[in-house]
Parts: C-alpha cells; structure tokens; sequence
C-alpha cells in the first residue's frame, strides 16, 4: 500500500526552526516528484516545495525561499522539508504528496498532514 507519513511539527516561537519529515511506505520515494503542501485556518491548500526525482531539482514559492529547504534520504526513502526563520504565517498543517511533476496534479490521497504553529 502505497503510503506517505508526515511528522516533525510542534509549536515553536517566530524565528525558529523545524524539520518535517515525510516517510513513504509501499513504494521507493525516489520513483516519484514529492512536494509539501501546507493549509492555513480559512485558506486554501497552497504548495510550498517540491524535489524532482529525475535530477534532484527542487523548487521553492516565492513565499518560503531562502527559508526552507527539502531534502531526500533514499536510505531511509524519507523527505525532509528543513523550516527556519519561522513566521506566525507559516502556521499550517502541512502534507506531503506525490506528484506527476513538481507543478503538476498530486497523485494520490491526502494524508493526516502535521501541525506547525509558529506563536509566542
């Protein structure tokens, strides 16, 4: 069954730092485009980062550049998305999924997804 897992968020304070990790179960994380997802209280899903597996390649909104950056361990077929400089803007539940192409239509259902509130 194929099966991605999110965890790693919490409550931390503006500025910090936060490390989610996506574990993918029932296929090989690297046979797939595997982007971030975040939903804020009242708004829409919006994608955040994306790393392609042909060449490694990640993209980035506007939004979150320079502050976060995603990662892939194929030993442990997980992806990270490493969160520094936290802004109450990020608070979110965040999803990870695969996707036909990063920018493309996610294939798949959507998983529980992990809470991250940034607040003093």
């Amino acid at each position: 069954q194929v099966q991605l897992v999110e965890s790693g968020g919490g409550l931390v304070q503006p500025g910090g730092s936060l490390r989610l990790s996506c574990a993918a179960s029932g296929f090989t994380a690297d046979d797939y485009d595997i982007a971030w997802f975040r939903q804020a209280p009242g708004k829409k899903r919006e994608g955040v980062s994306c790393i392609s597996t042909t060449d490694g390649d990640t993209l980035y909104e506007d939004f979150v550049k320079g502050r976060f950056t995603i990662s892939r361990d194929n030993a442990t077929n997980t992806v990270y998305l490493q969160m520094n400089g936290l802004d109450p803007e990020d608070t979110a539940v965040y999803y990870c999924a695969t996707v036909s192409e990063c920018g493309g239509v996610v294939l798949g259902s959507w998983g529980h997804g992990t809470q991250v509130t940034v607040s003093t």
